[in-house]
């Protein structure tokens, strides 16, 4: 096939949730009924051999959390689904921010008896911010839940789009009997842990069908009413709406019960977009140009511990990738020619010989590649768009065993290069490394990850600073006489940016008044580059 074809197959798109509305069930059963894995594992039996497929980190493993993203590639209908499933913990926003700059649209699952709750806001702003395509999925319909009427107006408030329904439940809990697919005239019927239905299975053909209003009596008598008052009031699903992020098509399962999943993975093939243009410094770069053109997106050690490794996750904006072929840094001008570029299945890794744009490729290095580098076949392009956020809560580092100083330094740099924290070298030779987090959880995983990857038992001290700056200026000297002035506050994060650490808001308006030709910024793009913006 040429590019353009490749290209036209291509569906990108990250799952996003509140925790526990059931996503990383979800993303197994998406696997499930696309063929891509055999067996799902179980969320919630912490202790048995399986676990989710989309969970590979020990400590999610024991805490049955997601806190990493993680990446899959599975085909379906001719199409190559790229699923990225992120943290829905809202500890790990940064990260799932980071992913959402990597993708062409999102999937939003929705507890069904929650409705919407406060994570799934931050990342739906996110989405509206890029105008993001978004499905929903409003899953566990087999229990009870709310109106699914109020349901829709609360996403509809939250969203600032209109939701266009492809289906509507028919009862929930024990009265759950199905849902009524409004874009076929048909009603699939809900049996619980069925497995994949083809069209002739369990369908119920037309509204006015009597086997309807027979077997589900009073549950279908209120289903029709609403599908009445949706018919007439509910917008017309609009595809040009839908992919300029105006309208999201609803949909309702129950993914625990493999319910609804696969109207879902339909229904990404049919309306997801396939990869589109993206914007550089310089141009914008096409995805079906004939060269080579890609953003690491993200960082993430040790995925194999036996192999100490770090793997650059990769987003190809554009043209061909093929195994063996020289790319250039360009941050660095330097060359590289990696012969062992692999695609994802949860765990699994398969040595990868081609890409095409819209697809995610993970590149094993040692530091070469950080967040935010752009590969290409010889142009220097510069991406943008991806970000750090200044932190909220701070907490100083020691180890236990001063002989482990250096295993220390090294996890931490690499934990700070993928951005699972942000790590801060004080100017003062003697300070001890300063962690900045914007959850508390954070903390705990990068604790756990230092003792189970680089065999380093650290200690977690109280910090005084309660915010952070990145800190540029017009004028050097300027910057100079601050950092002189301040140097026990300055410190400097993994791409040595300088940084100011602030005890209080009053001590960050005094250094703004005293000095104005310094610029104070709540976010850094990769590379040390900052935004400019309010502080």
């Amino acid at each position: 096939m040429s590019i353009p074809q490749e290209v036209a197959r291509r569906r990108t798109f990250a799952i996003i949730s509140h925790p526990d509305a059931g996503k990383t069930t979800l993303t197994e059963k998406l696997l499930l009924f696309a063929g891509a894995i055999q067996i799902a594992g179980s969320v919630k039996a912490r202790k048995a051999s399986r676990h989710a497929s989309s969970d590979w980190m020990e400590i999610e493993k024991q805490r049955g959390i997601s806190v990493a993203s993680s990446v899959m590639q599975m085909e379906y209908r001719d199409c190559v689904i790229n699923l990225l499933d992120t943290p829905g913990h809202q500890d790990f926003s940064e990260d799932t921010y980071r992913v959402l700059t990597a993708v062409d649209a999102a999937l939003m699952v929705i507890d069904a008896a929650n409705g919407v709750e406060p994570q799934t806001v931050r990342l739906l702003q996110v989405c509206r911010a890029r105008n993001t395509p978004i499905i929903t999925f409003i899953n566990k319909l087999d229990r009870e839940v709310r109106e699914p009427l109020e349901l829709l107006a609360e996403i509809e408030s939250h969203l600032g789009m209109d939701t266009v329904p492809f289906s509507w439940p028919i009862g929930m809990g024990k009265s759950f009997g199905g849902v009524f697919d409004m874009r076929r005239d048909r009603m699939r019927v809900f049996r619980p842990g069925q497995e994949r239905l083809s069209d002739s299975d369990d369908v119920i053909e037309g509204l006015d069908n009597p086997e309807i209003a027979e077997k589900y009596g009073d549950a279908f008598a209120k289903a029709r009413e609403e599908i009445g008052l949706l018919t007439e009031a509910a917008p017309v699903f609009d595809r040009e709406a839908f992919l300029a992020g105006k309208q999201s098509p609803i949909l309702f399962g129950s993914a625990i019960n493999n319910f609804g999943v696969q109207e879902v993975l339909d229904a990404l093939v049919e309306q997801a977009p396939q990869p589109g243009s993206r914007q550089a410094l310089e141009r914008e770069v096409k995805p079906d140009e004939p060269k080579f053109s890609g953003v690491v997106f993200k960082v993430q050690a040790n995925m194999d511990p036996a192999h100490r490794d770090r793997v650059a996750f990769l987003r190809v904006c554009s043209g061909k990738f093929e195994r063996g072929m020289r790319m250039k840094v360009a941050r660095t001008g330097k060359e590289i020619k990696p012969n062992n570029v692999v695609t994802f299945m949860s765990q699994r890794r398969e040595l990868l010989e081609d890409a095409y744009a819209g697809d995610i490729i993970g590149i094993p290095n040692h530091g070469v590649l950080q967040l935010g580098d752009v590969l290409t076949e010889g142009e220097s392009l510069r991406f943008t768009g991806l970000p750090f956020f200044a932190p909220e809560l701070f907490q100083a580092v020691e180890v236990k065993d001063p002989l482990r100083t250096k295993q220390l330094r090294t996890g931490l740099t690499q934990l700070g290069e993928e951005g699972a924290i942000q790590v801060f070298r004080p100017e003062a030779a003697s300070g001890a490394l300063l962690l900045g987090a914007v959850g508390q959880l954070q903390f705990e995983v990068v604790a756990h990850r230092l003792k189970t990857e680089y065999g380093v038992d650290a200690r977690m001290l109280p910090s005084r600073y309660i915010m952070a700056r990145w800190i540029t200026s017009d004028s050097p000297a300027a910057l100079r006489k601050f950092m002189d002035a301040n140097a026990a506050h300055i410190a400097y994060d993994v791409v040595d940016a300088a940084a100011f650490l602030i005890g209080s808001p009053a001590q960050l308006r005094v250094a703004e008044e005293l000095y104005p030709d310094v610029k104070f910024h709540a976010m850094r793009e990769h590379g040390g580059k900052v935004f400019s913006g309010k502080a």
